[in-house]
């Protein structure tokens, strides 16, 4: 597992190498704060749309700016740890800034990956993706699962 989680560097060494053995590489990002079957379902659909997944994950000052100073509970070397260990997620690479689009134009995806709730919305990464020629997809949502709903079941115990 330790192995999956590389900087942007290796990354793109890593993926221009991929690219070059005809693999395509999809990614996405997020928090991935406290895992749930949401975003196992949701890492699973986006590795589908490659044959390569890179999980660009928040780091915990990336994290506080989207979520707010509680957030997030679970520090980023043991969110990369988890992510990493699953079968679908071939690389995890911290960003700290509040959005991917730096760590994007650097190692070029071929398939960006949001969830549906972002279609039909403009977001920064699709001018980054469509910069290079890139495409954006989306997956579907596990409705009512979230880390925010964890969190606040579990504060109110």
């Amino acid at each position: 597992m330790k192995n999956k989680i590389v900087t942007l560097s290796e990354l793109c060494v890593l993926c221009q190498e991929l690219k070059r053995r005809g693999k395509s590489i999809a990614a996405t990002s997020g928090c991935f704060d406290i895992l749930h079957a949401g975003h196992v379902t949701y890492l699973e659909e986006a590795g589908q749309k490659g044959d390569v997944l890179v999980l660009l994950l928040n780091t915990d000052r990336s994290v506080r700016e989207l979520k707010g100073e509680k957030r997030p509970v679970v520090p980023q070397e043991e969110r990369a740890a988890v992510v990493a260990g699953l079968a679908c997620v071939d690389y995890v690479c911290l960003f700290d800034e509040k959005t991917p689009c730096k760590a994007i134009m650097a190692f070029q995806p071929d398939i960006w990956v949001k969830g549906g709730d972002y279609r039909g919305r403009k977001i920064p990464e699709m001018e980054a993706v469509a910069s290079y020629g890139g495409t954006v997809a989306y997956v579907g949502l596990t409705e009512g699962c979230s880390s925010t709903n964890i969190i606040d079941k579990v504060r109110g115990m």
